[in-house]
C-alpha cells in the first residue's frame, strides 16, 4: 500500500528474502551491480579513531542507485519513510546518521558507494542507514540505504547483502513524489540556516571573468543581512566554490576572491560588522551537480552561506 506524501517507501514483505521497494514515478535506476558469491562489510558505526566499524556479510550482495529529480529536498526527508519500512519489517537500525555526524568526508570514502554519475554524494548533504536482520540470533542479511541530494535531485543507492539476498530487488515506481522544503527564493533565510546550516546564494553574478560580484541589488543578500540583524549573537561564512575547469589551486584562488567580494558587499552595502563574517574558497572540491555537462558545472559555480555560531 502507497502512504500519500511520504519520498517513497521501502516494502519488504513476504518470504524472507522477498525485497520490493516502491519509488515515486519521477524515480529513474542508474545503475545495478549484483555479485554473488560476495562479501559486504555494512557499516555499523560512524567514522572514528581513524575507521568506519563495520560487520561483514557474506553471500549474495545487490547494488542499484536511482535519481529523483525533485528539488529542495533534504536528505532526511528521503530517508525517513525507508528507515521506518525497514523497522516495520523487523530490521533492526544498527546506524542512522547525516553528513557530519557520519563523519563527512572521512566516512564517505570509508564506505562502499556506486560511481558517479550514476551515485552522487553530496558530502555535506546525505543520509546513511543500516538495517540488519537476524534469524535466530544469527545475523542474515544488511540493508544499507545512502540519500544524498543536490539543488535540483535526490540519490538513493540501496545495497542489500547476505545468505537471505537470494531473490533480485522487486522495483516499482509509484509512489507519491516526495515534499520538498520549497527553499528557491530569499525569504526563508532564517529557516534554512538554522535549520540546516547552509545556504546557496543562488542569486548571485559576478562580473565575466572576474572574481567581482556584480553590482545587484541582490535579494539573498537583504536577507542575510536582515538575519544577522535579528540573530545579532551569530556569525557566518561565506564559501566559493567553483566547477572543474581548470587546476585545483587556481579554482580555490577564485572562489575564495569571490566570497571575499561578497564579504565586501555586506559590510559595505548592508553595515555588516566584519567581525561576523567569514570568507574561504573550496575550488571544485564540494560540488552540489555533477561536472560533466554545462549545466551541473553552473550549478557548481556558487557562494554559500555556512552558519558558524557564536563570535
Amino acid at each position: 500500500m502507497i502512504r500519500a506524501g511520504l519520498a517513497f517507501l521501502l516494502l519488504i514483505a513476504g518470504p524472507l528474502g522477498a525485497v520490493e521497494i516502491n519509488l515515486p514515478a519521477t524515480a529513474r535506476q542508474t545503475v545495478e551491480r549484483n555479485t554473488g558469491p560476495d562479501i559486504y562489510d555494512a557499516p555499523v558505526g560512524v567514522f572514528t579513531a581513524g575507521k568506519v566499524a563495520t560487520v561483514t556479510l557474506e553471500g549474495d550482495v545487490q547494488r542499484a542507485a536511482w535519481r529523483l529529480d525533485a528539488p529542495g529536498l533534504t536528505p532526511f526527508q528521503v530517508m525517513r519513510p525507508l528507515r521506518e519500512q525497514l523497522i516495520a519489517a523487523d530490521f533492526e537500525i544498527a546506524l542512522d546518521c547525516h553528513a557530519a555526524t557520519c563523519g563527512g568526508f572521512d566516512f564517505r570514502f570509508a564506505t562502499e558507494t556506486l560511481p558517479g554519475p550514476n551515485m552522487y554524494v553530496n558530502i555535506r548533504a546525505f543520509q546513511f542507514v543500516t538495517g540488519l536482520r537476524l534469524v535466530e540470533g544469527d545475523l542474515r542479511e544488511a540493508v544499507t540505504i545512502l540519500a544524498s541530494t543536490s539543488a535540483t535531485s535526490a540519490y538513493v543507492q540501496i545495497i542489500r547483502a547476505g545468505t537471505a539476498a537470494k531473490e533480485p530487488l522487486s522495483v516499482t515506481t509509484e509512489a507519491a513524489l516526495p515534499v520538498g522544503t520549497g527553499e528557491t527564493g530569499t525569504d526563508d533565510m532564517a529557516t534554512a540556516l538554522l535549520a540546516r546550516g547552509h545556504k546557496v546564494l543562488s542569486d548571485l553574478d559576478f562580473e565575466s571573468g572576474s572574481s567581482e560580484l556584480g553590482k545587484g541589488p541582490f535579494e539573498s543578500l537583504a536577507a542575510l543581512a536582515a538575519f544577522l540583524r535579528n540573530q545579532p549573537e551569530l556569525r557566518v561564512a561565506l564559501v566559493g566554490h567553483t566547477d572543474t575547469v581548470g587546476g585545483l589551486d587556481a579554482n580555490i584562488t577564485v572562489s575564495r576572491a569571490r566570497a571575499r567580494s561578497v564579504r565586501q558587499r555586506l559590510i559595505d552595502g548592508y553595515g555588516v560588522s566584519a567581525a561576523r563574517l567569514d570568507a574561504e574558497g573550496m575550488g571544485y572540491l564540494a560540488p552540489v551537480a555533477s561536472n560533466i555537462d554545462e549545466a551541473g558545472r553552473e550549478q557548481n559555480r556558487r557562494v554559500e552561506v555556512v552558519l558558524l555560531g557564536l563570535p
